[in-house]
């Protein structure tokens, strides 16, 4: 299998090639991408893995060149963010060339508009896959495994960690809010995106629309309790797909109080337009005086994420007539939890191994679709616990219950 990795220079892209080298049918790997001469250092870098690695220049705002470089890929990694801008151009480029398709798109809004293209990519027999990175990704397939151990399922949430315990220090966050030029990064443009106006959740089983920054408290199997916060992000509106649950779901961060009283002042800033998404990016990495003031006034509304995982995915329903509760996380004795203090490698390598499942079969069922429709969550966290540690005795992935009637 061919495999075009669009913007596969950039820091979750080329995590996504030095994974995607060794899978089984990978045959060649084009690492495409605007700066050609990162494109170039990432090949000359793979130039003994045995697998061709060639460098291009693309473009995805030269429809022209966009399209000469799906002529000769089976299949395309898209890394290009932010999705909100170039999520939906890339894809329709991938059904109208026949290529099958994987990202990481982290914007609910063009998640949506790329799932309405369902009819179009079966007509044209490829499959898409959209999001599969670690939130959205890992998450969607957490949250399949916890609704698994469920009869019922009425609420579900999916979190993933902005500070505290096994999070990146400060010097890596800085460099994943600016690139190298002092521009705010994709990544931070999206997060402000995603923390202003409105964000998708589920309410009532039907998709609802609120403000972002909602506290959502949780009691977790192992006595884990907490808040977390809502932050606009896929899963939602995906696993209210494929889960249907009939009560809530959000995507949720974990974050300390005085973070998320910042984060809260420049949701307001944006909202009120005096700040754009980009920024309200630059002042993240450098937080000015004045709203690092109004933050402390307002951090005693915000509550504390207690004991609560640093990236889980739980659901509540019924087992056998009983509620329960079923939480999903990472296998912490292999070390894997440790994965998400690289948000490089926790969204790059998940997309490589969502790729392992197109290259074989597994996963190809033409349509787009969500990670938890297609990718089999049990053979995925297997190959994540081997790829991470090179140990294929853990299955990744841990599952705990807390039924009403006191089993676990």
């Amino acid at each position: 299998m061919r495999v075009l990795a669009l913007g596969g220079a950039g820091a979750m892209g080329a995590e996504a090639v030095r994974t995607a080298v060794s899978l089984p049918g990978v045959a060649e790997i084009v690492v495409a991408d605007r700066d050609y001469s990162a494109a170039d250092a990432l090949a000359r870098e793979m130039a003994s893995v045995g697998v061709p690695v060639r460098p291009r220049k693309v473009d995805v705002t030269d429809r022209q060149g966009l399209y000469a470089a799906f002529d000769d890929a089976d299949v395309v990694l898209n890394t290009v963010g932010p999705y909100y801008r170039f999520g939906l151009t890339v894809l329709r480029a991938a059904i109208e060339s026949g290529t099958h398709y994987l990202d990481i798109c982290d914007d609910w809004e063009p998640t949506l508009q790329m799932l309405e293209l369902d009819a179009e990519a079966r007509k044209a027999g490829i499959c898409a896959i959209v999001g599969m990175g670690a939130s959205p990704g890992v998450s969607n397939l957490l949250a399949a495994r916890a609704a698994r151990e469920l009869d019922s399922v009425v609420d579900v949430y999916t979190a993933w960690p902005v500070d505290g315990p096994g999070t990146e220090d400060q010097d890596e966050v800085d460099a994943q809010l600016l690139s190298p030029d002092g521009q705010p990064s994709a990544a931070a443009v999206h997060w402000m995106q995603q923390i202003s106006g409105t964000v998708a959740v589920v309410r009532d089983g039907q998709i609802a629309q609120e403000p972002p920054l909602q506290a959502v408290s949780l009691s977790l199997p192992g006595g884990r309790n907490g808040t977390a916060y809502t932050v606009g992000h896929p899963e939602p509106v995906t696993l209210h797909r494929t889960l249907r649950p009939s009560g809530s779901s959000a995507n949720l961060m974990v974050i300390s109080p005085g973070t998320a009283a910042y984060l809260d002042v420049l949701r307001t800033d944006i909202d009120k337009g005096r700040l754009t998404n980009e920024t309200a990016a630059v002042d993240l990495a450098s937080p000015s005086f004045r709203r690092g003031v109004r933050s402390m006034a307002r951090a005693a509304k915000f509550k504390s994420p207690g004991s609560l995982p640093s990236f889980f995915a739980a659901a509540m329903g019924s087992k056998n007539g009983q509620p329960c509760t079923a939480l999903a996380h990472l296998a912490d004795d292999t070390g894997l939890a440790s994965l998400t203090s690289d948000m490089a490698r926790a969204t790059g390598i998940p997309l490589a191994l969502g790729l392992s499942q197109v290259a074989d079969g597994t996963a190809v069922r033409a349509g787009v679709h969500p990670p938890d429709a297609v990718v089999d969550p049990d053979r995925f966290f297997h190959d994540l616990a081997v790829t991470v540690n090179g140990d294929g005795s853990s299955s990744g992935v841990v599952v705990e219950l807390d039924r009403a009637d006191g089993a676990s």
